[in-house]
């Protein structure tokens, strides 16, 4: 006999709106999502390849050209899918059974075979800034379904003015589509407690979060438990169940047919693991150090969060966390967190990209509260302030981006993305000699940076311009750190490189 549950009731609702409310509420939204487009698409053609960036469309254009998954095999195959539907629309010149790993592929990729590499760098972010923009639609719907429409437009209010969401979902990565297809499946069960045909919906969502990155395997328990929770029967869970795991074997199946799933799958699982067998490096509160702090992450997101952001994801989850709701928008949060804050890799806040998401939805709670318009206002113009380097952001109690560098590293702060701005800056040291130690996929060459290594020659031949990435000051050996004590610093570029003169 099928177990029954009580559901509990919902939260009161609004009346219907009238036409002309209905109205307001689109075009607000709209507008709000339009603005986080116009911030997306701006840095992704600014911004020069990331670290990862490169790896992921290589192995997206040999999962389309070639049918293998040879490269890349740690992350499952939907997300760099995603970035080759972006890619299909342009011809790409590399060298068939090109023999290096996958970092060398995607240099070689992007540098060496004649492609456009900012024009290939584009196509492949675009799919995932649209990915991004209906995630933030996901927000809203979620958060209008639990509390109304004031609750949706402030939940996509600081959602669509996340510094950390427009920074990497304008990126060719796959933090922001695995988080998203999390929220996603969590928002379809909440729906499914009335109506079934959700069920296998929420099991699409979640096979696309297991099948874009591995991290989301902590969530599975949750989600099977919501599953049970919608009906009350073991059925749904296993719709669910089956539903995702036939999306992970058809994300490899597209590629390779031949494959015999699960083993891909579990091969990258090993790899993963492998991973976290080795030693990383951090940097926390101008600490740099060996290994990794439990407490890194949620330090990373104080310093990375607007202040408004942070005052309504604190009001509203103490609003929502006695309620039923909040299994369905802290639990999944929650577990993730715990899960990545196991890790071993302090390499940034991307890790834990799913906060913004659920904790944006969770501030729904609070919209009807006086301070909930001027927050989300001062989140706005923080975010609106550091227009257009996101990536570098932190609040104001940090100092801003220009301070970030202090407390935090890494795709925090400096993660390649400001290769080409410092070309144009180095414009006005032309026929200085030049020293660069650059943290990056990015080839300077390319960029008609031509420097010297200042670590292939005795200090005192040092001299001229020195460029180093912010993320190589943090990490900086003594000889470096010599060679930085007796230089003075002249510019910084993007707040994530700084050009000094000795």
């Amino acid at each position: 006999m099928a177990l029954a549950t009580t559901t509990p009731p919902r939260k009161a609702v609004p009346a219907p709106a009238t036409p002309r409310r209905g109205r307001l509420f689109a075009l607000v939204a709209f507008l709000l999502l339009a603005q986080m487009a116009i911030a997306m698409v701006t840095t992704a053609v600014q911004q020069t390849p990331t670290i990862d960036e490169p790896v992921y469309i290589g192995a997206a254009v040999t999962y389309v050209e070639e049918g293998s998954l040879r490269y890349n095999q740690e992350h499952p195959p939907l997300g760099k899918l995603v970035m080759a539907t972006g890619l299909a629309f342009t011809g790409i010149a590399f060298e068939r059974g090109f023999t290096g790993d996958q970092t060398e592929f995607g240099r070689h990729v992007l540098y060496e075979s004649g492609n456009d590499p900012q024009h290939l760098l584009l196509l492949a972010r675009l799919p995932v800034i649209v990915l991004t923009l209906l995630f933030g639609v996901v927000v809203l719907l979620f958060a209008r379904d639990l509390t109304g429409n004031a609750g949706g437009l402030v939940a996509l209010g600081l959602y669509a003015f996340s510094p950390d969401l427009i920074a990497h979902g304008s990126l060719a990565t796959l933090d922001v589509p695995s988080a998203g297809f999390v929220l996603t499946a969590v928002w379809l069960l909440w729906r499914a407690r009335e109506n079934a045909v959700h069920l296998p919906l929420a099991g699409l969502a979640l096979g696309a979060a297991l099948a874009t990155k591995m991290n989301t395997l902590a969530v599975v328990p949750v989600v099977l438990f919501l599953a049970w929770r919608s009906r009350g029967q073991v059925r749904p869970v296993a719709v669910v169940a089956l539903v995702a795991v036939a999306v992970v074997w058809a994300s490899y199946a597209v590629v390779d047919p031949s494959q015999v799933f699960p083993l891909p799958y579990l091969e990258g699982l090993g790899l993963q693991f492998g991973f976290e067998d080795r030693v990383w490096g951090g940097y926390l509160f101008g600490t740099h150090y060996e290994g990794s702090h439990w407490y890194y992450l949620p330090a990373a997101l104080l310093v990375k969060t607007p202040l408004g952001a942070l005052l309504l994801w604190a009001a509203g989850t103490a609003a929502v966390v006695r309620r039923p709701q909040a299994l369905y928008v802290l639990l999944p949060a929650a577990v993730l967190l715990a899960a990545a804050m196991t890790g071993n890799r302090d390499l940034g806040v991307r890790y834990a990209i799913f906060v913004p998401m659920f904790l944006a939805v969770a501030a729904a709670f609070v919209a009807d509260r006086r301070f909930a318009a001027p927050a989300v206002a001062v989140v706005a113009a923080s975010s609106l302030w550091a227009f257009p380097y996101y990536l570098p952001y932190s609040n104001e109690l940090f100092g801003g981006p220009s301070k970030t560098h202090l407390h935090l590293h890494d795709s925090n702060v400096d993660w390649g993305q400001d290769l080409g701005r410092l070309a144009e800056r180095l414009e006005r040291h032309s026929g200085e000699r030049l020293w660069l130690v650059y943290k990056g996929a990015g080839v300077p060459e390319h960029y008609g940076i031509h420097a010297e290594d200042p670590g292939k020659v005795p200090a005192d031949l040092v001299r001229g311009v020195l460029v180093v990435s912010d993320t190589a000051i943090a990490k900086a050996d003594e000889r470096l750190q010599a060679l930085l004590d007796t230089s003075a610093p002249i510019d910084v570029v993007g707040h994530s490189i700084t050009i000094f003169r000795r």
